[in-house]
């Protein structure tokens, strides 16, 4: 989040005002589930899939942050992590539609994200600000099934 607060909807400051509770109530939610990466015991990345709870929207999930340390970057970890995040999605009775958001200026994110067969399903202009510039946002989809 601080080396790439653009590509998080919470500010760092906005996350270290919750209280430990708030946390605690997100990581037990039976709707939540977030997968880790470790590397000699130490977490290195992480990734929280979110399933919808309204009837009209219960066919989708949602990635969220999806976060890998600078030095794990480019070792496959992010891909380890949306990989097993794929696999549980398509575990879930009645979820065929895997989504997620973007910032578009993030090219090694969106190459990982085609590779996996997520494919765009609309850009929201200027949806992210931040310190006076702009940021737009790439929605995009993987359907399961």
């Amino acid at each position: 989040m601080l080396n790439s607060p653009e590509a998080y909807d919470s500010s760092y400051r906005e996350v270290l005002s919750h209280s430990i509770d708030v946390y605690k109530v997100w990581f037990q939610s039976e709707n939540a589930v977030t997968f880790g990466a470790f590397s000699e015991n130490e977490l290195t990345g992480m990734v929280t899939l979110v399933r919808e709870t309204k009837s009209k929207l219960e066919h989708r999930a949602t990635i969220q942050a999806l976060y890998v340390t600078p030095f794990e970057r480019g070792k496959g970890v992010g891909r380890q992590l949306m990989q097993t995040a794929i696999n549980y999605a398509e575990s879930l009775e009645g979820v065929d539609q895997l989504c997620l958001s973007i910032i578009i200026r993030s090219p090694k994110a969106r190459r990982l994200y085609y590779s996996l067969g997520f494919v765009p399903s609309g850009t929201h202009k200027r949806a992210v600000k931040m310190g006076g510039r702009y940021y737009d946002e790439e929605s995009m989809v993987m359907y399961l099934h």
